[in-house]
C-alpha cells in the first residue's frame, strides 16, 4: 500500500473530493514527522507506537572493498504494534 491508496480510501469512505484527501493525509504525515523531529512519541491506539530511539555507533564493512567503516550516532524511528494490530489472522 502506499499513500495514493490511502488517499483513494479516504476519498471513497468519506466521499470528500481527491484533492481535500490528499491534504488531509498529507497533514496527518507532516505532524507525524515533526513530532518525531522532536523526539515525541506518537501513539495510535489499536494500532501501535511510534518513538524515536538512539542509534549506537557501530562498524560496518563497505560490501564492494570489504573495508570497515564507522558508523556514526544517531537516531532511529521505532514502530512498535499495538495488540489488535499483533493478532491479525
Amino acid at each position: 500500500m502506499i499513500k495514493l491508496d490511502i488517499v483513494n480510501q479516504v476519498v471513497s469512505r468519506t466521499g470528500v473530493s481527491k484533492s481535500k484527501a490528499e491534504l488531509a493525509v498529507e497533514t496527518v504525515f507532516e505532524a507525524m514527522k515533526r513530532a518525531l523531529e522532536r523526539g515525541e512519541r506518537i501513539e495510535l491506539r489499536g494500532f501501535g507506537v511510534f518513538n524515536v530511539r538512539p542509534r549506537k555507533t557501530g562498524i560496518g564493512r563497505n560490501p564492494r572493498t570489504g573495508e570497515e567503516v564507522t558508523i556514526p550516532p544517531g537516531k532511529a524511528v521505532r514502530f512498535k504494534p499495538g495488540k489488535e494490530l499483533q493478532n491479525l489472522t
